[in-house]
């Protein structure tokens, strides 16, 4: 390779470096909750996750929304696992702490457990979008319930559709 050569290649490579840092790998979001996040009862493609992530890709979002839902998952545990849970670069964190703490006898901690993992998520500079247990409720009465708790993959389709405004708004994204 010839020195001019060389030099060309030397300057491309620094300025694709650079390209590559300055430039955001795309916003992200996380959905963190529990059962009715994890898509209890359905397909991963079918939890409401998946099937907000392809409804703000219609919109030309090129950024992914990560599943962080554990089936039986207390605020306590979701507070636990946030670091890991939600990683540098998150955006926008969808919160469904539902209603395992009283499950698990642990109901007088929920709201201090939310609050700090609310807490912790606004000092990141992260946009917290609560997901409580009665917008589940209403959908599952409407009659996309699966077993008394859990949404149908229609009713996660329901509930990614109704998340999509607020999430879509959070990242900055036109109104549709």
């Amino acid at each position: 390779m010839t020195n001019g050569a060389e030099q060309i290649l030397r300057v491309l490579l620094v300025l694709a470096t650079v390209a590559v840092v300055t430039c955001p790998a795309g916003a992200q979001v996380v959905c963190l909750g529990a059962s009715n996040t994890a898509g209890k009862g359905v397909s991963q493609q079918d939890a409401y996750p998946a099937q907000l992530e392809a409804m703000l890709r219609a919109r030309r979002y090129d950024g992914r929304v990560g599943n962080a839902g554990v089936s039986g998952d207390t605020s306590w545990g979701m507070l636990n696992r946030l670091e890991t849970a939600v990683p540098a670069g998150t955006q926008v964190v969808i919160l469904q702490p539902g209603g395992n703490d009283a499950r698990h006898r642990a109901a007088s901690w929920r709201n201090a457990n939310i609050s700090q993992i609310v807490e912790r998520l606004r000092s990141r500079r992260i946009t917290v979008i609560m997901l409580e247990n009665q917008v589940i409720g209403e959908i599952r009465r409407q009659g996309y319930g699966s077993d008394g708790q859990h949404l149908t993959a229609e009713g996660y389709r329901l509930l990614a559709a109704q998340l999509l405004p607020e999430v879509a708004a959070a990242l900055g994204l036109p109104p549709s």
